[in-house]
């Protein structure tokens, strides 16, 4: 039974998605404050996937996301926006998390999005695989789920390693934005493409050099991106 960590203030909100998850076979957490929520996550092992509203006594969500991310790349994290906060899912996408959902949603959309997310995380967590890709200076181990630069580990979300496994598949070939979506978040996510770029952009902040102007994950104008392989 996965587990999902729920931090949402308001009680009518939380009540609707805790009811809608153990509907779904999902074991739930909850927590009404930050750190209520960082204690319940400390205390619990093994929680999969981690709902973090933004707006929450405490400390904020975005600080949750960020103290969780310092010592697990490994959970799923959504954050739950408002529609009028687009400034808070580019943020929420750049200190560490996966997705966004926009308030209101759908328990068919939650349900989804989650299961999407979970997938990701279980086979970022699978031990089954047994490829190792090499390109330049980076190795990626799907059987220790590791990618390194020049012998540094690199600590990847489940996202973000996804994202980079189906470039080092792909190496050279220019790969759309849509086809990114598909392949990487699934043909049934609905949310917001731009989820792409910013994930792309994180990606460049821990692996290039000069992320401004990148070496390895380049950008394909009016297609999309590539990783850019040696001897090209």
């Amino acid at each position: 039974m996965s587990k999902v960590l729920i931090l949402e203030d308001e009680e009518s909100i939380r009540s609707f998605i805790v009811i809608n998850l153990k509907r779904n076979g999902f074991e739930v957490i909850e927590a009404a404050d930050g750190n209520e929520a960082l204690d319940r996550y400390n205390s619990i092992p093994d929680i999969d996937i981690a709902l973090l509203d933004v707006m929450v006594p405490g400390i904020d969500g975005f600080e949750v996301c960020r103290k969780i991310r310092e010592t697990n790349e490994r959970i799923g994290i959504i954050f739950l926006t408002a529609k009028v906060q687009e400034q808070d899912k580019v943020y929420a996408l750049s200190v560490g998390a996966d997705d966004h959902i926009s308030k209101p949603f759908s328990p068919t959309e939650l349900i989804a999005r989650i299961q999407s997310l979970l997938r990701r995380v279980n086979v970022y967590r699978e031990n089954s695989a047994k490829v190792t890709f090499t390109s330049g200076p980076f190795t990626l181990d799907l059987i220790s789920k590791q990618f390194k630069k020049n012998g540094q580990l690199i600590e990847l979300t489940p996202t973000e390693f996804s994202l980079i496994q189906y470039f080092l598949e792909k190496e050279n070939t220019p790969l759309s934005r849509d086809l990114l979506l598909d392949h990487v978040w699934g043909k049934e996510y609905m949310g917001d493409p731009k989820i792409v770029d910013v994930n792309i952009r994180r990606l460049r902040q821990k692996i290039e050099n000069n992320p401004s102007e990148p070496t390895f994950l380049q950008t394909v104008w009016g297609h999309g991106y590539k990783w850019k392989g040696e001897g090209q």
